[in-house]
């Protein structure tokens, strides 16, 4: 199934190609910005809804709670409105509901209930790299209703600097040549590894865009708003350092990209990734891929001094041929001992972390504690 990105709700091309007439629809995927202009579009849809857009009811799956949840959708999307508008229901977080197999049927059972002018959304987001729906009962019967079902996949690279300037067209804000590239940059746009958690950066960089079309505003000539929001605006472009100045750097961090730059012995750039994690990664799962990758890389170097070759680790450490040969080219940059130190300091690191005799380290101490050792262990020797 192609992934989507949506254009700005409400826009003229807010339809999506393909989206059918029924008012129920089951959206998934990394871009979050996207999945809350699809649920806006299916609103806005005069054919879904004739009588017009309905009021938005925001609902949330919660553990325990599937029950109590599934019969308020099922009643208030069975029940019809005599005057006024209906109720289109925006799911999200639906994993709790479905677990169960008579959550999951009721759930299902309720697609089915839907009385004239209301509507239902699933909207999940998902992390990067998923291609399938997270529930497939609930898309399926979606999809037997006649609603759609589509993934939403975050924009990268290239394709968010176009995405950036799409949303400038549709709020009429000029960019000048650079600007998007730029933009995409400092939200991250351009990581490339992929356990980069991209779900936010759509909506981040439309904040960005419209925070940046503040600086040039000026009344337009009609006096009816700030220039660049609209047709009628005729304020200067943002530039490249509008950009530079108004936007910090919030690129996200990689687990994958930080251990190998561990694993290359590169301190500088280990340092710029960790400060990064630290922020939003726990510090027992950074400590337990460290773990991994200094205890694979003291097993390819010893294997290495013993006269294997990165092709043979392929057969005797079952490893794929690409990875067999990241692992050899980083462990040539360490010696045994200097990678069994590294061990030795991860151990110290963890019983810091889980307060091993008695004692607590507050957040800054943790923070002090890897940052010396990546600095003492992963510098180069010499």
């Amino acid at each position: 199934m192609p992934a989507v990105t949506s254009p700005r709700p409400g826009s003229a091309a807010s339809r999506l190609p393909g989206s059918s007439a029924t008012p129920v629809a089951y959206f998934w995927g990394d871009d979050a910005y996207g999945l809350e202009a699809a649920a806006e579009a299916v609103r806005l849809d005069p054919i879904r809804f004739p009588g017009g857009p309905p009021e938005r009811w925001r609902v949330r799956g919660e553990v325990g709670e599937a029950a109590r949840t599934i019969g308020e959708i099922r009643a208030r999307l069975s029940t019809g409105t005599l005057f006024g508008s209906g109720t289109l229901a925006i799911l999200t977080n639906a994993g709790p509901l479905v677990r169960r197999g008579e959550d999951r049927d009721a759930l299902v059972a309720a697609v089915a209930t839907l009385a004239d002018g209301n509507g239902l959304v699933v909207a999940e987001e998902t992390d990067s790299g998923k291609k399938d729906p997270p529930s497939k009962a609930l898309a399926d019967a979606v999809r037997s209703a006649g609603g759609e079902v589509r993934r939403f996949e975050a924009p990268r690279e290239g394709g968010l600097a176009a995405w950036i300037e799409a949303r400038a067209r549709e709020r009429g804000i000029a960019l000048a040549p650079g600007a998007a590239r730029e933009l995409a940059t400092r939200v991250g746009g351009f990581v490339r590894e992929g356990d980069v958690d991209r779900r936010q950066q759509g909506r981040l960089a439309v904040t960005e865009l419209e925070k940046l079309a503040l600086r040039h505003a000026t009344l337009d000539p009609a006096g009816s708003g700030p220039a660049g929001s609209g047709p009628a605006g005729s304020g200067p472009a943002v530039t490249v350092d509008d950009v530079r100045d108004l936007v910090a750097e919030v690129v996200p961090g990689s687990i994958w990209a930080f251990v190998d730059a561990v694993g290359m012995r590169q301190r500088a750039r280990a340092l710029e990734l960790l400060e990064r994690l630290l922020e939003a990664t726990p510090e027992p799962v950074l400590l337990a891929v460290l773990h991994r990758r200094m205890r694979e890389l003291l097993e390819v170097a010893d294997r290495l001094t013993g006269g294997e070759t990165p092709g043979s680790l392929v057969r005797s450490m079952r490893l794929q041929p690409f990875r067999a040969e990241t692992l050899a080219r980083q462990a040539r940059a360490w010696t045994v001992d200097e990678l069994g130190a590294a061990l030795e300091g991860l151990l110290e690191l963890d019983s810091l972390v889980k307060g091993v005799g008695g004692s607590v380290a507050g957040d800054a101490a943790v923070r002090l504690a890897f940052d010396l050792w990546v600095a003492d262990r992963v510098a180069p020797a010499g």
